[in-house]
């Protein structure tokens, strides 16, 4: 349930209403606004009756909300949240991002290489996996922490802020040491204990949609880290697992602009993943700009035919310095100019 307090109540009212909650073994989060403030009830299991908040002052009007997610709701939180990677700002209401680098880091000059290449095209922030998930246990895995050193090296080398994914708790720490932001990728996007860390590392969360999850298991996987006290949260698209095999995974575009009325929490698409073929990034990227997305993740690779890691899905220096030529001039249709 959400409590709606009057525009001019007292700081005494809103406390008066918190200790009520507490009361009832409940847990009260006030959520200050510029037309409102509220007080979400956290902690119930079911319908939270309005009897016991009757007698108050100072409260306007009760909201029940239903959905298995609250804070990341935008009935709790109807602004915007702006997500801070570095200096790169992130949110529905500023100008897309793009986030880029190889999928995995192979070697120092590698990821060097694409540093600099991303940088250059105007990338904003630099991805690239020390840690890779893979399908099989015979494919490359990563290089670990010596690709997380090579990666944080070449992207302070080219100033820009650095996205990597951790894939157990134990690496948590090692990884907020050095990364801007922490990615929890598909495979670990129900793997509550780790989210629930993540929520406490101090750093901006990337979080995946799971290759099967529904929008709702998506937010509620969100709701998480959200209730370790962390808001910074981006929310990333990629594409589900379908019947269908033409291409990789399933992408809905149309999951942007729902996921915008449903939440406050920034959404950026990943092409590379949710296609599998590097030939359709491009336009499936300026898609993605097109319908609002807050941002894309793509994969860009020195030499994609050698890549150890999604090489068929990773765009050269060349094309990657196109997309992003095309990308403005999509920025500009958007805006309306």
């Amino acid at each position: 349930m959400l409590i709606v307090m009057d525009h001019f109540a007292s700081p005494e009212q809103v406390e008066a209403v918190c200790q009520r909650i507490r009361e009832l073994g409940l847990t009260p989060q006030p959520i200050p606004g510029g037309e409102r403030v509220a007080i979400g009830v956290l902690g119930n299991q079911g319908y939270v009756d309005e009897a016991p908040f009757r007698d108050l002052e100072g409260i306007r009007e009760f909201i029940h909300v239903t959905k298995p997610y609250k804070l990341v709701s935008r009935d709790f939180h109807p602004e915007d949240t702006v997500v801070r990677v570095g200096p790169v700002e992130i949110g529905w209401s500023r100008d897309p991002v793009v986030i880029a680098g190889p999928c995995a880091v192979e070697s120092a000059e590698q990821v060097r290489a694409a540093a600099r290449a991303v940088k250059a095209a105007g990338a904003h922030l630099m991805r690239g996996g020390a840690f890779k998930p893979r399908t099989g246990p015979h494919s490359f895995q990563g290089l670990g922490y010596e690709g997380l050193d090579l990666l944080a090296e070449a992207a302070r080398e080219a100033g820009l802020p650095v996205v990597t994914e951790v894939m157990r708790i134990d690496q948590l720490e090692k990884v907020a040491e050095v990364a801007d932001c922490v990615q929890i990728g598909a495979r670990n996007m129900q793997n509550f204990d780790l989210l629930k860390e993540a929520g406490r590392a101090g750093k901006p969360v990337l979080l995946k949609r799971g290759m099967s999850a529904t929008l709702d298991e998506f937010l509620a996987a969100a709701e998480y880290i959200l209730l370790e006290g962390n808001e910074q949260v981006i929310l990333c698209e990629r594409g589900i697992r379908t019947f269908e095999r033409a291409l990789r995974n399933t992408l809905d575009l149309a999951v942007v602009p729902y996921l915008r009325a449903a939440t406050h929490l920034p959404v950026i698409v990943d092409p590379s993943h949710a296609l599998g073929r590097r030939s359709l990034v491009p336009p499936i990227a300026k898609a993605a700009f097109l319908v609002g997305a807050a941002g894309i993740m793509v994969e860009v690779h020195p030499d994609p035919c050698r890549a150890l890691c999604d090489g068929p899905q990773s765009l050269d220096f060349p094309s990657f310095t196109r997309l992003m030529a095309e990308l403005d001039r999509v920025g500009r249709l958007r805006e309306g100019g």
